[in-house]
């Protein structure tokens, strides 16, 4: 009896053994592990708020990306983004100094994959490339729900800008260093454009209108090159310098071709001639040169040069350039004090990266007093 007694107890003492051991075996209910924790894709994985108020799915980490459409690229490079391209339009892989964005950075993009063309994306190339993000302008031509659904890529968008320094412009800004994670960068960019825009508004708001020089801007391009009847109303340059342009009278918005007729009837004070029309007025000169040795300006010598800022929409560094020596010319006593090579010099410096002002010089395009027909 008593060896019966002992075989039952320890077989009791064996089996509660047993389940203490499979009691501190069993792991305890965990808590959730957050994406961090647990080493997921979602924890390598952001949302940025776009320009259209998408809310997207992006990396981290940005490292490659490509440009669709007016100013995605330009924006890209102002930021300092333009290491990450992978692949850039047709278009950008052809050189030359109209947009100077293009210019300083053409030997990064001449030999990249051409991915598009004019705003609209080659979807197979941009596929072949495997992009972390496609940057997408507001003027490019397709929708960007519908180009992240077939690519299966995440799309920014961003709106650029084809004036000067709207809010567009400034919200691109941000986006994109938001994106490529220099926002610093972004905060000083943003920061020297808005005392650009201060400092030229000081200098010119107060001037009364009767004391501004009256004036006019040909040769203007838009959908093709135009002589001295093409001009802009509400011009970038000007509309920074408050400067007494004489298309604005004409009730037109942006550029357009105006008769020769009411030009000779306004007689401006001071003409300005975007160099890219300078061709096809000089021609018109050797035709009739009575027409424009009538004009004051002309007979004066006012008459001074613009470098086009409008290809592929606004470009902004050559934009502000162009706003501070007309206003060298229009108002010399309130920019007396300002050295406008060296200004000029800072503006791309501070925007491009670099100076290429002496580059443009040497390839006809200074900022200069202008002789037509000469």
């Amino acid at each position: 009896m008593r060896n019966t007694i002992k075989i039952i107890s320890l077989l009791l003492t064996l089996v509660v053994a047993l389940g203490l051991c499979a009691c501190a075996s069993s792991p305890a209910p965990a808590e959730s592990a957050s994406p961090a924790e647990s080493g997921s894709p979602a924890a390598e994985m952001r949302i940025i708020v776009d320009a259209n108020g998408r809310a997207v799915e992006i990396p981290q980490t940005v490292e490659h990306v490509i440009c669709i459409g007016v100013g995605a690229l330009r924006y890209t490079c102002y930021v300092q983004g333009q290491e990450l391209v992978a692949g850039v339009e047709d278009y950008e892989k052809e050189g030359g100094m109209d947009r100077m964005y293009n210019y300083v950075n053409y030997d990064l993009f001449k030999d990249l994959p051409a991915i598009g063309g004019n705003g609209e994306p080659w979807e197979e190339e941009i596929i072949k490339l495997s992009p972390q993000v496609i940057v997408m302008s507001s003027y490019a031509k397709c929708d960007p729900d519908e180009l992240q659904a077939r690519t299966g890529i995440p799309v920014v968008c961003v709106g650029g800008s084809d004036t000067t320094l709207d809010d567009k412009a400034f919200e691109t800004i941000r986006i994109l260093g938001e994106l490529y994670g220099k926002e610093a960068r972004a905060e000083e960019l943003s920061a020297y454009l808005r005392s650009i825009e201060a400092d030229l508004a000081e200098r010119t708001g107060n001037i009364p209108d009767e004391e501004k020089p009256s004036t006019y801007v040909c040769g203007v391009s838009f959908k093709g090159l135009h002589g001295f009847e093409g001009t802009e109303a509400n011009y970038g340059p000007f509309v920074l310098i408050n400067a007494n342009n004489l298309a604005d009278l004409t009730g037109q918005e942006l550029a357009f071709d105006c008769e020769l007729e009411q030009i000779l009837t306004w007689d401006p004070d001071v003409i300005f001639v975007d160099y890219n029309g300078l061709a096809l007025i000089n021609e018109d000169y050797a035709a009739h040169p009575d027409y424009y040795n009538s004009l004051t300006a002309v007979k004066e010598g006012k008459v001074y040069s613009q470098v086009s800022f409008r290809s592929y929409a606004s470009n902004l560094d050559t934009a502000l350039a162009d706003a501070y020596y007309a206003a060298s010319v229009l108002y010399p006593e309130e920019f007396s004090d300002v050295d406008i090579d060296a200004k000029i010099g800072e503006i791309f410096e501070t925007i491009l990266g670099v100076n290429p002002y002496n580059d443009l010089k040497e390839a006809g395009y200074e900022f200069t007093t202008v002789t037509i027909g000469g």
